[in-house]
């Protein structure tokens, strides 16, 4: 399958509507076939990648939501998405891609990275800016993604940083991910999967840099056997 029907458009905008149980179970075939679809179509994607990459899993999010902590107790989710880990201690990024009537998107970078990682790619900032802006600057990166998604932001500087540091608007991320959105009338062309690709593989040069970055010590010294 290398094409979104807009069936499972439709069944989205269904469950939008009838959030709750009792409907599921009524349309649990519609749903099933939806998903066998759309597996399909995450498949297709991996052996895409595999072509100049590696993927080692592929997550497929769950349709029922954590609803636990949330004032939202309605139980499902109105969207579909998926991940795709690269393989191997010296590939690091991850690739994303969410499914929703109106509000597609893929995504791709390093959401919420663990302190250490998070502290070595500020420190790399901190210490030298220029190829990483030489990325961000690359005219197809540029024009796809425009930079960093800035919602995750300390507000001035993290603690043992400057404020005043040339780089402190990279150094302030929380999260350095990039996302492009796409129309329903992309979705469902029959070249989505080759857009959804060529947005991907925009993204590795970005992912060799870090890859290196989180890889190495300060001196660029290996950490990994």
């Amino acid at each position: 399958m290398s094409t979104i029907s807009k069936g499972v458009f439709d069944f989205l905008k269904d469950l939008k509507k009838n959030n709750h149980r009792d409907w599921m179970t009524d349309n649990k075939k519609i749903y099933q076939k939806n998903e066998k679809e759309l597996k399909a179509f995450y498949s297709n994607i991996v052996e895409r990648l595999n072509e100049k990459d590696e993927i080692e899993k592929t997550k497929v999010f769950r349709i029922n939501r954590d609803v636990r902590f949330s004032k939202d107790k309605t139980p499902y989710n109105v969207h579909r998405s998926a991940s795709f880990s690269r393989a191997g201690a010296h590939r690091r990024g991850g690739y994303y891609l969410r499914l929703e009537p109106g509000n597609s998107l893929m995504g791709g970078g390093f959401f919420s990275p663990e302190s250490p990682d998070l502290l070595r790619i500020r420190k790399e900032f901190e210490m030298d800016d220029e190829e990483i802006r030489e990325i961000l600057a690359y005219p197809d990166f540029k024009k796809a993604f425009g930079g960093f998604n800035t919602e995750y932001q300390v507000k001035t500087a993290p603690k043992g940083f400057s404020k005043d540091h040339p780089a402190i608007d990279l150094i302030k991320n929380k999260s350095f991910f990039v996302t492009y959105s796409y129309t329903d009338k992309e979705v469902f062309a029959d070249d989505f999967l080759d857009k959804v690709v060529y947005h991907y593989e925009l993204l590795r040069p970005f992912f060799d840099y870090m890859s290196d970055v989180l890889t190495t010590d300060l001196n660029g010294v290996s950490l990994i056997d």
